[in-house]
């Protein structure tokens, strides 16, 4: 279970690659752990260091005005590959809160919404004019408002976006499929305790 998703806005972070693949996103040897906390330092491990394990000065996320963005802007078809959670884990573990691209894999479009992270689509065209903004105005700001499933662009422009309304809604409400069953307990017992009981066939 997760917070409940709310509107917010920052400034952010380029990284134009196309196709890039889940084990780019977290290299398999990464996959070991199955929680989700501590995965921030494998994001884009491969890109992000050296053999030595010091960063690399020129990979985006590297750079000290990076730090607390929340807002990947990414090439098209992102994150293909593998069906790893892990993936959107690491996005969120280092502060990512949504991805725009132009595609996303479907397996990991799945993912992301089911933990905390909105994927979303944008047009060729407003997706090249959020680099060019970027690339005139490093600090342009995008406030994504989910509820209303709108990005607020600068020029007082409002972009709509799609979105899974059953996961819209869990995203909203800060939960999953299973925390959904759940609060709905009360109801299901109610209706298995109205129903006639099972006769056995066996005797």
């Amino acid at each position: 279970m997760s917070q409940p998703f709310s509107t917010f806005t920052s400034a952010l972070i380029p990284m134009p690659a196309e196709n890039v693949d889940t084990d780019q996103i977290i290299p398999a040897r990464f996959l070991k752990t199955t929680e989700r906390s501590g995965l921030a330092g494998a994001l884009f491990n491969d890109w992000r260091y050296l053999a030595d394990g010091s960063p690399r000065p020129d990979f985006v996320l590297n750079r000290p005005e990076m730090q607390g963005r929340q807002i990947l802007l990414t090439g098209g078809n992102f994150g293909s590959g593998s069906s790893r959670e892990h993936a959107p884990w690491a996005l969120t573990a280092w502060g990512i809160r949504a991805v725009f691209s132009t595609s996303f894999a479907d397996i990991f479009r799945s993912n992301a919404l089911k933990n905390g992270l909105l994927p979303i689509v944008l047009d060729s065209e407003t997706h090249q004019r959020l680099f060019d903004l970027v690339a005139a105005d490093a600090d342009v700001l995008a406030t994504v408002d989910l509820e209303a499933q709108l990005v607020h662009l600068p020029g007082d422009e409002d972009v709509p976006f799609d979105v899974d309304p059953f996961a819209r809604q869990m995203l909203l409400a800060g939960t999953d499929e299973i925390g959904y069953l759940l609060a709905r307990e009360p109801a299901i017992s109610a209706y298995e305790g109205g129903r006639p009981r099972r006769v056995s066939t066996l005797g």
